[in-house]
């Protein structure tokens, strides 16, 4: 350590949201080079490196061939894909000196497809799975929390080429396994969950998430059964028609100063006209109607309406995956003016739908089935309908998952309620089918001589940010706590006293020791520095074991000690010196 091009910090960086963020610049790891950008230092580089080697032994030993793309691409494949558009601001342009467009890659199906594409024709040549380690590019608007969200990252992306959906499902499924594997060596917690393919296209997906409170991602699993979903995944039981043949007809009642839901139902419950006979009114017997604008990569625009029980608020991130590769945003005062039929505040189903005055597309939540019951929006201002029926009195124009979802909701599958969790997305995988087969033209020759259109899946791991998940997942109030496989050394040899004692020179017969064994040594030798920086270091670097070479080593070797500690567990030990080689090296065998 007295050469080692490290420098540990006391503070937390200014720009540090996250523990992963904070630990790893605070040790050295990593330097913030721009927004979304970091450099790795020689402690974090063994790191990412030993991640990336384990990600790397776990393709090859599945028969996954690994091959290398540019970064740098040309516009024509993403543009026959459609993704040159449907990327939108996320995609970082730019152009040669001869004004041919190129773009800094965020993803590579295109240029797999074509690779096969060349070099593949007949079935006789399938199934193939093809793998790289790259990094990739993408205009992150707000680029945060470290490696976690960046705008320059590397992900091991691999694609499998089969000739039929059967030979996917194969394909997905080693590919599923060899990430189990791989998560599991990386000592990183996961929960597998159904997710949506959204953009990507195809048909199944799946996604692994280390279950950590900072992630951006919602997940729910159920309490009773192994039903576990992305939020944008999650499928609202549908609840069975209801008969609606003795409904009183709805009435439009006067309700001024009620532009809010909890508004509205105060003043129900207040006035006995409107009052139910059974029960009070609650949230979720209204209807929230909710306008929004659908923003394309065109640069188009769509005005959408969203139905919710009242009791929910549409949730951005669900509604995102369902309207994809459009954004949701909020219809401003401007998109309102220009709409002077949508009351806001009391906006009904009457005003909404292909076929009414507005022609504003209207979908529902899946809850509002034939025969359900509704106060609403009466499309005037200080005005509500009672007694709404759907499919009596208003018809929308199709279901959409967009309604927030929340612990105790029933499970999809079996009915038991549901928790919510938080997650860091860790790997990803697709059964992409023939997407951007058909695309760019990949098919082969069967074994009838007949053309097909070649089956494809896709399967992605956040090298870099497997790193930062690892350290969330990995950490305690003093710093960092690797796991061995992926730590920057197995032992962490701290010289704990003052120059000119034996110490010094045991540690450093101790270090090559263990180095000529095998072990990966970390060796704190630095001259001028308390025993309590040492400490303070060794515990924020974070190496699975400290090796204290202190008081207990004296003149005589034989019967020196030196204390062993876990850096995970904090438990410690003291062992004879004499033994040090050979009780280090069993703890770090694998």
């Amino acid at each position: 350590m007295s050469t080692l091009f490290l420098r540990t910090l006391r503070d937390d960086p200014a720009d540090a949201e996250v523990p992963s963020h904070r630990l790893l610049v605070r040790g050295g790891y990593i330097r913030r080079a721009a927004p979304g950008g970091f450099t790795w230092l020689p402690l974090g580089w063994l790191v990412y490196r030993n991640v990336e080697r384990v990600i790397r032994e776990e393709m090859d030993a599945a028969g996954f061939q690994e091959v290398h793309f540019p970064a740098l691409l040309p516009r024509e494949p993403y543009e026959a894909s459609g993704r040159w558009v449907e990327y939108g601001p996320n995609l970082f342009r730019l152009q040669d000196r001869r004004g041919n467009d190129f773009l800094l890659a965020p993803t590579h199906e295109e240029m797999f497809t074509l690779l096969v594409k060349d070099l593949y024709s007949s079935y006789k040549d399938l199934p193939l799975s093809i793998y790289q380690i790259q990094t990739k590019y993408r205009d992150e608007a707000r680029p945060r929390a470290g490696l976690l969200r960046g705008r320059e990252f590397v992900m091991k992306d691999s694609y499998s080429f089969d000739v039929d959906d059967e030979g996917l499902q194969r394909s997905y499924d080693r590919h599923r396994d060899a990430y189990v594997r791989t998560f599991d060596r990386l000592g990183l917690p996961y929960v597998i969950v159904a997710a949506v393919s959204g953009a990507m296209g195809g048909s199944a997906s799946e996604e692994f998430l280390a279950p950590i409170d900072v992630g951006e991602d919602t997940f729910v699993r159920c309490t009773s059964c192994a039903y576990a979903a992305n939020v944008e995944a999650v499928e609202v039981p549908v609840p069975a028609d209801e008969p609606y043949d003795d409904a009183p007809p709805a009435q439009v009642a006067d309700t001024p100063g009620t532009p809010t839901i909890q508004t509205l139902v105060d003043f129900l419950n207040t006035h006995d006209e409107l009052r139910r006979p059974d029960r009070d009114w609650t949230a979720a017997d209204t209807l929230k109607n909710v306008v929004l604008t659908l923003r394309f990569p065109d640069g188009s625009t769509e005005p959408l309406a969203v139905g919710v029980p009242g009791d929910r608020d549409v949730d951005m991130k669900r509604l995102e995956a369902q309207v994809a590769p459009a954004v949701p945003e909020a219809f401003d005062e401007a998109a309102f003016a220009a709409r002077p039929e949508l009351a806001k505040g009391y906006i009904g189903p009457g005003a909404l739908g292909t076929g009414s005055t507005s022609g504003i597309r209207y979908l529902v939540d899946p809850r509002i089935v034939a025969g359900t019951r509704w106060v609403t929006g009466a499309d005037t201002v200080g005005h509500h309908v009672v007694g709404l029926v759907a499919g009596r009195d208003f018809t929308p124009d199709g279901t959409i998952e967009a309604a927030e979802v929340r612990d105790g909701d029933s499970c999809p599958a079996c009915g038991s309620p549901v928790e919510l969790a938080r997650g860091i997305e860790i790997g990803h995988i697709f059964q992409l089918g023939r997407k951007y087969a058909e695309a760019l033209g990949l098919t082969v020759l069967d074994q009838h001589g007949k053309t097909v259109t070649v089956t494809m899946g896709s399967y992605g791991i956040g090298v870099s940010r497997a790193v930062a998940a690892i350290a969330e997942a990995s950490h305690d109030e003093l710093g960092l706590c690797w796991p061995r496989e992926i730590a920057p050394a197995d032992v962490h040899v701290v010289v704990a006293a003052k120059g000119g004692g034996p110490q010094g020179p045991a540690a450093e017969r101790l270090a090559a020791a263990l180095e000529a064994a095998g072990v990966r040594v970390l060796f704190d030798d630095r001259e001028g520095v308390s025993v309590g920086v040492k400490f303070k270091d060794a515990e924020l670097l974070g190496v699975p074991t400290i090796a204290v070479v202190g008081r207990g080593v004296t003149d005589d070797e034989s019967s020196s000690t030196i204390e062993i500690k876990d850096r995970r567990s904090g438990d410690r030990s003291d062992i004879a010196l004499a033994d040090a080689v050979e009780h280090l090296r069993s703890l770090c065998a694998p």
